[in-house]
């Protein structure tokens, strides 16, 4: 996510992408949350925190708002990014939960939990699903364990959600530390939104993405969303925003992307801008207006 861990957000109204579900509105930025958890320092703005902040979350605090709004400010594309893979992952998940039966997800980089999570919209439409996040920041270790405590957030009871300390690169440790709530002789989602770009060399991040679907069974599903450089001028600011963070971020071309799903059966529309990936009915007749700034697309493994 051009730089910045992603946070999972509300969820949309009903849609081609599966069943309806019982879904938030869309919020604008709230007050910031009162307390930090035990051992996280508020005083100092944190990405994922700020991710949070741009979609209209509360687990931020005012150094988060105050960092959020001068980025926002000099890199537009970021809060861009944030919101249309924020809504790609809603759509994405209802389709995996509703009509193509998916049971388990395996999220990685999946940032703040916060209202319309992965395992909310999955477990509205199928309450026995089971979900794992992988994540390596500790900051978000630390909220999530708090978060995860609040029964608003918490899992059903037939389900079962999980974080797990895992990078993204240690594809073994993110392989064991799944299993153990994770069946993996059965078909897995596996959801890699706005984290490959983390990964500056494409072909380890093709590598990566391989070994992990080579570990699930056929019927699983892969699912990416990233920011994606569809001309010089997003490219020259990423790489200004880059000179600048302390996790780099490398933008892909769209065709790269694609490649991602290279012997796996894409699923319609195929790898498109992230508005146009089965849309909301409310949202079919919305063309994105010039250049997209993230692409997505859901695979099925043969």
């Amino acid at each position: 996510m051009a730089g910045v861990p992603a946070a999972r957000e509300p969820a949309a109204s009903e849609g081609p992408a599966g069943p309806a579900v019982a879904a938030e509105p869309a919020r604008a930025p709230g007050n910031p949350a009162a307390e930090p958890p035990p051992g996280v320092d508020a005083s100092t703005p944190h990405p994922a925190r700020m991710w949070n902040y741009w979609l209209g979350g509360r687990d931020y605090f005012p150094a988060d708002r105050s960092a959020g709004d001068q980025l926002g400010r000099d890199f537009p594309h970021l809060a861009e990014i944030a919101r249309t893979e924020r809504a790609f992952l809603v759509r994405a998940v209802r389709f995996l939960a509703g009509p193509a039966r998916i049971r388990q997800f395996l999220d990685i980089g999946a940032g703040l939990p916060a209202g319309g999570n992965t395992h909310e919209i999955a477990q509205r439409i199928a309450p026995d699903t089971g979900i794992v996040y992988a994540d390596n920041d500790p900051v978000v270790l630390a909220h999530a364990r708090a978060l995860l405590a609040n029964p608003m957030l918490a899992s059903s009871p037939e389900g079962v959600v999980r974080y797990i300390d895992a990078d993204l690169r240690d594809v073994a440790a993110i392989l064991a530390g799944s299993v153990h709530t994770l069946d993996h002789t059965r078909p897995v989602a596996l959801m890699l939104l706005g984290v490959l770009g983390y990964v500056d060399d494409h072909g380890a991040a093709r590598s990566i993405t391989s070994q992990l679907m080579d570990a699930l069974p056929s019927g699983s599903y892969l699912a990416i969303a990233d920011g994606v450089a569809t001309d010089e001028f997003l490219s020259n600011v990423q790489q200004r925003y880059n000179e600048h963070a302390t996790t780099p971020y490398h933008l892909r071309r769209p065709d790269q992307l694609a490649s991602f799903f290279d012997g796996l059966d894409l699923v319609e529309p195929g790898v498109v801008p992230c508005p146009l990936w089965k849309p909301d009915v409310r949202d079919a007749n919305t063309a994105p207006t010039g250049q997209a700034a993230a692409y997505c697309g859901v695979a099925r493994k043969r």
